[in-house]
């Protein structure tokens, strides 16, 4: 029996779009993919998911490409310009969870740093019983320590926990550990999803 249900949070419950802060910089999207590619900017950002400063994060990376930096810098800055709305349906969807007696955490790739002020930004993350942010335990997704990380902290049992993620590589990773898990597409289709793997809702 599934007593336990893990969300993601970028992507899942807070939409993260950092097109929308470089907007601001850039003539067009083509400029700014130009930008995220030459850099690998998905790439760096993780290492800060995983752990890395910020501060270092644009020393390093700005002197590889200093036409660049401010931008880099814009990103640290301002970075919760690249946050929007909460996902319409995603938090009433752990609310739902919560009232029908599951237990309810979070496991999220996201920096240390900038975790924090989501959290001011984002008053419904107080509701999960504990949430695992990787910039505190320098190991990200899709790595298997970090599930058990969050499965040994909680007490929970892989094979009664469903995980839900927008990644398919942590779902995949996810189910390898012996979860359940769905992969995210939008709210409606998850609580589909989750009646059909047995639960109440």
């Amino acid at each position: 029996m599934i007593d336990t249900v893990i969300f993601d949070i970028g992507n899942v419950l807070i939409p993260w779009e950092p097109k929308w802060l470089f907007r601001q910089y850039l003539a067009s999207d083509d400029e700014i993919d130009r930008f995220l590619a030459e850099v690998d900017f998905h790439a760096w950002n993780a290492e800060q998911d995983a752990g890395r400063p910020f501060r270092e994060a644009v020393a390093t990376h700005g002197a590889r490409f200093p036409h660049y930096r401010h931008l880099l810098e814009a990103y640290a800055q301002r970075w919760e310009e690249t946050l929007g709305p909460p996902i319409a349906g995603s938090v009433e969807l752990i609310q739902h969870c919560k009232s029908q007696g599951y237990r309810v955490l979070a496991l999220t790739n996201w920096s240390h740093e900038t975790f924090p002020r989501a959290c001011e930004m984002y008053p419904f993350l107080g509701e999960f019983e504990g949430i695992v942010v990787s910039g505190r335990e320098r190991v990200i997704k899709p790595q298997r320590e970090i599930y058990a990380v969050l499965c040994q902290r909680y007490g929970v049992v892989p094979s009664k926990a469903i995980f839900i993620d927008d990644s398919l590589k942590n779902v995949e990773a996810a189910r390898a550990f012996g979860m359940s898990a769905v992969l995210f597409t939008e709210a409606s289709n998850t609580r589909a999803e989750l009646q059909r793997l047995g639960l109440a809702l």
